[in-house]
């Protein structure tokens, strides 16, 4: 039987491999692979016995037939027995050479099975094939194949057979006529001697020691002859390669003297395929092989040919290798190792050769020859050791060639040097200078993709490998120390490497650490009278000036500040300690930034601070000047890099200002004048922040240098001989004024204020004027150059700056500060009036805010003059346009802020009313301005001069604030600007108005009134609030005012405010009307009076004009009205047509201003709506309208909340009977007409009108959460529809029970009356809205539950499915809101369910779900007793849903079935164990459901059924992998768990495999996979014993069967199925 099994397992599988599928084929030839590692040689009859019957089985079948075959082969090679392996081998033989024609994979599977056979029965094998290897007869390809492979997998075994091999092939050579067949010979001579070398060189571990080389000389000759004369000369180019291919390892067995005697015939043989062939790896690999044997017998022939070997040689060499192609750089390689044979045969004639290559101009050559050049130097070190000199002689033409590929080359080269001693003879610095500038080379931004065939190099991988081989030489080469230091210090000053400072700084402090470790000299550079060496004070001057730019180069900031503190000593003895200290603090500055975020202006300070550290620790003069003459003498250097000469300008003048040698700075000072370039401009900056720092020490002496130069003949256009500046054009003599200038503002704001005041005057301003200006016939001419005009601004403004910092600059008297303030007014007026696109007004209008506060105060004309200037100057610029040149914003907050600082610098000369009158009189044209960006200008402005005022208020004597009304009538209305800046700019004046009045009351500064504070809160609000919003804000803002005004302002105010009402800004109208209503409150009896005439005019008011004033009167007539008619009024308004246009909605929202008239009014529509009949559009709908907009008005709160009950349950049926319902068509056509007209705001839809009014009455009831949670949830949108009307109630009632529970009492006498209406839609939502408050504790808390109860077990016979359903899933929702109370009702809640399970009225079963739903809730909180008597009803009732169609089915049913197994955790019944063990395979299979919802109900029931298993193993494996969330390996989990299934339970493997069985037929692809996945881990797994168990032939039967299914997955999983059935043979 057990035979007979295995036989139909081969046999079923085998009829398998025909698949069509290459997935199913693969996993066929897996299942036969794993069953043949059970039953090897089982396996090897059925392969075997299979092919042997179905001869006509296709040869591609049969391959994969003989591929398992190997496979089983090469794994059990050791357990076959002889008279198998002879089946096998005579098999494979009969396969390979079944059909003479070539079908290589067929015949390659047959010949790798006789390959694995014969690494053990290499007899048998060798039998075989000699047996089909006859003397005269040509053999099959693939016979000389297999004796090929043979040969090289089986040295030992092979060796002693080939005597004989060859001694029969060699005579075929001859009659060999296809090339395929002299290809495989070929392949075959080669496998051969590849073999027998093999062998020759592990003699020691050869089974016959005395074979030696010379017993095959003479056969391996002969086979030479015939595949060099004859077979090489084939047209056929796979011939030729394959016979190169034999002759490389042929060679080495030839004898010595038929070597030698070939070689003049061979070596141009094998290089004429070079021209032959594309591909030439196999050529170079060959000629390789060929020229090492010919090198170790000592060949002579090898000089005659040495000429076209290295002409052929280098020509392969200098082909380019693109990376892409493997074949090429292989090539490259093997011709590379064959210059290696011939550099240590012949290195003279090789150089020979090579080094004049280097001087040709073509790429490709000089490339090629470097090279080799770099190969040999490196694999023929000894040889090429004397030829040093001669190699770097010839180097100088590749070193000027300016290609990257000969750069990259030559790099490679030297770095080749460097490591084999070259650089250390002469001539080897120019290699180190080489290196050097290619680091010094620019790096590309970003290279441009190259084509296929492109020979160009990004430069930037030249400088990348030149970088990185300059820190390996060193770093790496010890022998490089003492040539490179203190060589490569010559590179760090000159320009042209400026480029290659970082690689040079990171190298030479690892060559001076390396020094110091040594234990060097004191000094780290020994110059010994060498001139080219840069001196300290150079390299210090260098490091510190490119440290300026810390992230360029690749960060040469931190690698020249380490450099520098390595060679602390070789700078100056003295700063070893502190700059110990220093630098690494300016190191970790650095790492703390990016480029990005670096503020250079910052890291300057930083270095300008280290350098002053460093003169003061020095403190040495001499030294101190010969720095600084050094600096001098560097700044041309930096011509092309501004920001560093900048910088080197102000190291300069702390250099300077260290000095004590007045002579040195002031001729330094001379020659910084007379050199400087002033056309550039951050040069002219330099230099001015040079002379104002050395000004801070120097002051006389930097003034008189400045005089004597301006004094000088710098200005006058003369000729004379002598003069130097004697070619100046007039825009040069402007740009040297501008730096003049520029000087003396800095000279002004470094200089010490103690000596500053003596000399602003008469030295520093005077000449400023003296440059500025000049004279033409004695009347001055201002200069046209803007650069000149904003220097003087600039520096004014510095100067202005210092004296007013100066301690004495309050009482110090500027006598020329008329004058500056005329010029500045000048500068401010040249600007153009509607741009900014320079600093000329901030700088400007800051000078004069500083000049304002100096002595002698302005005129009062002169004043209002600069006022005018400066406010027309910056106000009436135009704003930027958003994205566009983002530069102008800090530039605007720049020159606003100056602003203020002038104003409030003029405001602080006059602390009082008046002069705070007198500031706000030139505001108040900008406050008015059509203008947005004016206005909040200058709102912004008055706030910025109130809160000053407030500020630095001082009261000696209780005064009236006189025009606190004024100002306040010119602010309040401002409140309602349409620019929200302006709003909040104008409540701050308001507010500082208000504590202004305050402190003229008598009140202290730091009091807090609580009225006025509220501004502030108000004032947040002002953002972007609604029109609405907006007045209510003014409206509150006017009591404010009201509550904090004096009686005597009040007049003043009022006329201010009335003049607002003409206003071109219709909010800032709109405010003032509704401040001045505010204010006049008390006056309504005056109205009332006039309530008959307001009543005949109010229509035509209202469509004469839309004033705000207009609709608060008309607004207010109408409550007037509706106070006493209130009945007749809404029975008028009723009246109006639908839509109702904004003029009624405004007057229906007007009967809510007072809560006793909208209540009266909210009950009579509410009388309406509930009267009507629901389906009948009438008054109904009108009174639901109008309910609308009588709630929407914020006023009708209180009424709202008196008839909340009410208005919610009826408005709520009300929706319920509008789902769906249309308007009459005459209302229709009438939306259509409003719509295109715009007057209608809201959808005449009668369902939306409902909720419409739902929503306001929540809002206004104080149930906003109710509605934005509604909102965010989509319940109303799903309440106006009829497939979402249930969700949206069940919505509702949730928010409603979790945010708004104290109010559900009232509301539930009319919900339970709905219960029973004749409606079936209001049932539905009655109970909807019922069934969800029980899912909250509330309605337990507001003791409500069992009256919920009772009504919904009334309901369960109701006619309406729908509301059947609904009563079952509100029973359920007890589980979630009062669990505590589930047992006490515990019988009824599942007699209801089961109720449910067992509805047949219901032909969806929807029911039927609810209740499986429901009980899944409530099973673990009813009592077990109860539980007990219904488990295994419901068990039995779900479990046809576990393959229900549909997917809500199936995961309710699984899950609950899940919850029943929680519910009986460790009482399980036997009988109910039943349930679970049929369950079981359902639950596994179900986890690859195609919908996730049923895999994760899946994971749910799995988790709780083990406990009930009794198995810890199981249990630990569910939890583990079935968690939610986690991803699930669904292979890994099912074989762990059919492991532990039948480890503990091998009782269950029938009724599993059973179950199993009926999936087979499932529709679902995934599961059809998964059942034969399950049924092949449970064979797996189980004990051979339990093969009674199984229904073999049932199971045979259906795998079989699955092998023929559609889908190819299911054919695979059964295919591995199969092959795991071996466990029962």
């Amino acid at each position: 039987m057990n035979e007979s099994y295995v036989k139909r397992l081969f046999t079923i599988l085998l009829d398998a491999v025909t698949d069509k599928d290459p997935q199913v084929q693969e996993q066929v030839c897996g299942a036969l692979c794993a069953l043949g590692e059970s039953q090897p040689e089982e396996a090897l009859r059925a392969c075997e016995e299979h092919l042997r019957l179905h001869e006509k089985l296709a040869h591609p079948y049969r391959t994969m037939i003989l591929r398992v075959m190997e496979t089983v082969v090469s794994s059990h090679i050791g357990e076959l027995d002889k008279g198998l392996a002879r089946a096998s081998i005579l098999l494979a033989s009969s396969e390979m050479t079944k059909v003479k024609e070539l079908v290589c994979d067929w015949q390659q599977a047959a010949s790798n099975v006789l390959v694995a056979l014969g690494k053990r029965f290499i007899s048998s094998v060798m039998e075989e094939m000699l047996s089909k290897f006859q003397p005269g007869v040509l053999p099959h390809h693939f016979v000389v194949q297999t004796l090929a492979n043979l040969s090289v997998s089986n040295v030992f075994g092979m060796v002693p057979f080939l005597t004989s091999i060859l001694n029969t092939m060699l005579p075929m050579l001859s009659a060999a006529k296809p090339d395929s067949m002299r290809v495989v010979f070929c392949c075959a001579l080669q496998r051969f001697s590849e073999g027998t070398l093999e062998y020759l060189a592990d003699l020691d571990q050869a089974p016959d020691p005395t074979v030696r080389k010379d017993a095959f000389a003479t056969d391996i000759f002969s086979a030479y002859d015939i595949l060099f004369h004859h077979w090489l000369q084939s047209r056929e180019a796979k011939l030729r390669l394959a016979v190169v291919e034999a002759l490389g390892p042929m060679s080495h067995l030839l004898p010595s003297e038929k070597l030698e005697e070939q070689l003049p015939k061979l070596l141009p043989g094998v290089l004429g395929l070079y021209k032959k062939h594309a591909e030439t790896v196999h050529v170079s690999r060959s000629l390789g092989q060929i020229l090492e044997a010919a090198a170790s017998m000592g060949s002579r022939t090898l000089d005659v040919q040495l000429d076209s070997l290295l002409a052929a040689l280098h020509a392969q060499v200098c082909v380019p290798v693109e990376p892409s192609s493997p074949a090429a750089t292989s090539n490259q390689k093997e011709a590379l190792r064959c210059f290696t044979v011939l550099a240590c045969c012949s290195p003279d004639r090789l150089l020979a050769f090579l080094l004049p290559k280097l001087d040709a101009s073509n790429e490709r050559t000089r490339v090629g020859t470097l090279q080799v050049v770099r190969h040999i130097i490196n694999s023929a070190a000894a040889q090429m050791e004397v030829k040093q000199p001669f190699i770097l002689s010839s180097m100088k033409l590749p070193l000027l060639d300016t290609n990257s590929k000969v750069k990259r080359a030559v790099v490679q080269v030297i770095s080749a040097m460097a490591h084999h001693g070259y650089l250390e003879q002469p001539g080897g610095k120019a290699m180190i200078e080489y290196i050097v500038q290619q680091c010094a080379l620019p790096p590309e931004v970003e290279p441009q993709k190259l084509g296929a065939d492109s020979e160009a190099l990004a430069a930037d991988s030249v400088r990348a490998i030149s970088v990185s081989t300059l820190y390996l030489v060193s770093t790496t080469v010890d022998r490089m120390g003492d040539v490179l230091w203190p060589y490569l210090f010559e590179f760090l000053i000159p320009v042209r490497f400026t480029g290659a400072l970082t690689p040079l700084c990171k190298s030479l402090v690892h060559l001076a650490q390396k020094r110091q470790e040594a234990g060097a000299h004191a000094l780290l550079i020994q110059y010994n009278g060498n001139v080219t060496l840069p001196s300290p004070y150079a390299m210090a001057t260098r490091l510190l000036a490119v440290s300026s730019s810390p992230y360029l180069g690749d960060g040469r900031g931190a690698a020249s500040l380490r450099l520098l503190s390595v060679l602390h000593r070789d700078i100056h003895p003295m700063l070893g300690q502190r700059w110990a200290t220093a630098i690494p603090l300016l190191l970790e500055h650095l790492d703390g930034y990016t480029e990005e975020t670096l503020s250079r202006k910052e890291w300057e300070e930083t270095l300008l601070v280290f350098l002053r550290d460093t003169l003061a620790v020095v403190s040495d003069n001499t030294w101190i000047c010969q720095l600084s003459l050094e600096m001098c003498k560097q700044l041309p250097n930096y011509n092309e890099t501004p920001l560093e000469k900048n910088f080197l300008y102000k190291c300069i003048g702390t250099t300077l200002g260290a000095a004590s040698s007045k002579e040195v700075v002031r001729k330094l000072l001379q020659e910084l004048l007379e050199t400087a370039r002033y056309q550039e401009e951050r040069e002219r900056e330099g230099l001015a922040c040079c002379f104002g720092i050395c000004a801070s020490s120097h002051l006389d002496d930097t003034l008189a240098q400045l005089e004597d130069f301006v004094k000088s003949d710098v200005f006058r256009k003369s000729t004379g001989i002598f003069n130097i500046f004697k070619d100046r054009s007039e825009n040069e003599v402007e740009k040297v004024k501008s730096a003049l200038i520029l000087c003396y503002g800095h000279v002004a704001a470094r200089a010490p204020r103690e000596l500053l005041l003596a000399r602003v005057e008469s030295d520093i301003f005077r000449n400023m004027s003296q440059c500025f200006g000049t004279k033409v016939l004695g009347i001055k001419v201002e200069t046209k150059d803007l650069g000149l005009r904003l220097c003087l601004a600039r520096s004014v403004c510095m100067a202005s700056q210092a004296v007013c910092s100066s301690s004495q600059g309050s009482s110090f008297q500027l006598l020329r500060k008329p004058e500056l303030v005329a010029q500045m007014m000048e500068l401010i007026k040249a600007e153009p009036s509607d741009s900014l696109r320079t600093p000329m007004r901030k700088k400007a209008v800051l000078a004069c805010a500083y000049l304002a506060s100096l002595e002698p105060a302005l005129e009062g004309q002169a004043q209002a003059d600069l006022i005018h200037s400066c406010l027309h100057g910056v106000m009436a610029v135009l704003p930027a346009p958003e994205g566009v040149d983002g530069r102008q914003e800090p530039l605007y907050l720049g020159t606003m802020q100056a602003l203020k600082d002038l104003l409030t610098s003029l405001l602080q000369r006059n602390m009082t009313p008046q002069g705070l009158q007198v500031m706000v009189e030139h505001l108040s044209p900008w406050i008015k301005s059509p203008r947005g960006h004016e206005r909040v200008r200058a709102l912004g402005l008055s706030a910025c001069l109130l809160q000053h005022f407030l500020e630095h208020l001082h009261i000696s004597a209780l005064l009236p604030f006189h025009n606190l009304g004024l100002l306040l009538g010119l602010f309040s209305p401002r409140c309602a600007d349409l620019w929200p800046a302006t709003r909040q700019e104008a409540v701050s004046c308001v507010y500082s108005l208000l504590y202004l009045q305050l402190g003229y009351e008598g009140f202290s500064r730091d009091y807090q009134d609580d009225v006025v504070e509220q501004l502030l809160t108000l004032k947040d609000g002002l953002g972007h609030p609604d029109p609405a919003t907006l007045f209510h804000t003014c409206h509150s803002i006017a009591q404010i005012i009201g509550k904090r005004l004096p009686p005597d302002q009040l007049i003043s105010l009022l006329l201010t405010l009335f003049e607002g009402l003409g206003d071109p800004d219709k909010n800032c109208s709109r405010a003032a009307t509704v401040i001045i209503n505010c204010l006049l409150k008390e006056r309504g009896h005056v109205l009332l009076e006039k309530v008959p005439e307001i009543v005949s005019v109010l229509r035509s008011k209202l469509q004469e004009t839309h004033g705000e004033h207009a609709l608060q009167a008309a607004q207010h007539s109408v409550y007037v009205l509706a106070a006493r008619h209130h009945a007749a009024v809404v029975s008028s308004l009723l009246g109006s047509p639908l839509p109702f246009d904004s003029h009624t909605c405004t007057l229906w929202r007007a009967l809510a201003v007072e809560p006793g008239l909208a209540t009266r009014v909210l009950g009579l529509l509410l009388e309406k709506i509930s009267r009507d009949v629901p389906f009948k559009e009438s008054r109904a709908f009108l009174a639901t309208c109008a309910l609308y907009e009588v709630a929407s008005a914020p006023a009708s709160g209180p009424a709202v909340l008196e008839l909340y009950p009410q208005l919610f349950a009826a408005l709520l049926l009300r929706v319920s009977c509008t789902v769906g319902v249309q308007l009459p068509r005459n209302l229709q056509a009438k939306e259509r007409k409003s719509a295109s007209s715009g007057l209608a705001s809201r959808s005449l839809e009668p369902c939306s009108s409902a909720v419409d009014a739902l929503q306001a009455v929540l809002l206004r009831g104080g149930n906003d959460d109710v509605v934005q949670r509604m909102e965010l949830e989509g319940g109303w949108q799903l309440l106006r529809t009829s497939a979402g009307h249930e969700e949206g109630v069940t919505r509702l009632a949730s928010a409603m029970a979790r945010l708004a529970g104290p109010r559900l009492p009232p509301m539930m006498k009319a919900f339970f009356t709905a219960q029973s209406s004749v409606y079936e839609m209001q049932r539905v939502s009655s109970t909807a809205f019922l069934a969800e408050l029980l899912s909250s504790n509330t309605a337990n808390d507001l003791m409500l539950l069992e009256s919920l109860l009772d009504n919904l077990l009334a309901r369960q016979k109701d006619t309406c499915a729908r509301v059947r359903r609904l009563v079952l899933r509100g029973l359920a929702n007890i589980a979630s809101g009062s669990p505590d109370k589930v047992r006490a009702h515990g019988p009824q809640l599942l007699t209801a369910m089961i109720g449910g399970l067992d509805d047949g009225d219901d032909p969806h079963s929807l029911v039927a779900l609810e209740a499986m739903v429901g009980l899944a809730r409530l099973l673990d909180l009813v009592e077990a007793w109860d539980l007990r008597s219904v488990l295994l009803h419901v068990a039995i009732r779900i479990r046809p849903f576990f393959d229900s169609e549909k997917v809500e089915f199936r995961s309710a049913s699984i899950r609950l079935f899940g919850h029943l197994n929680k519910a009986c955790q460790g009482d399980c019944e036997d009988v109910f164990l039943e349930q679970l063990v049929g369950g079981l395979t359902p639950l596994l299979l179900h986890l690859q459901d195609p919908q996730p919802p049923v895999a994760a109900a899946c994971r749910f029931a799995l988790r709780m059924c083990s406990p009930n298993l009794e198995c810890e193993e199981l249990a630990a494996i569910f939890q583990k992998h079935l968690q939610e969330g986690r991803g699930l390996n669904f292979r890994e989990f099912l074989n762990n768990t059919c492991k532990h299934l039948m480890r503990h339970f091998p009782d269950l493997l029938g009724r599993l495999l059973s179950t199993s069985l009926f999936y087979y037929r499932s529709s679902w692809e995934d599961i059809r996979a998964a059942a034969p996945m399950l049924t092949g881990f449970l064979a797996l797994h189980v004990e051979a014993e339990r093969r009674p168990q199984v229904d073999l032939e049932q199971l045979l039967a259906a795998l079989q069967l699955l092998l023929k299914d559609p889908a190819p997955a299911v054919r695979v999983k059964a295919a591995e199925a199969l092959g795991r059935l071996v466990k029962f043979a």
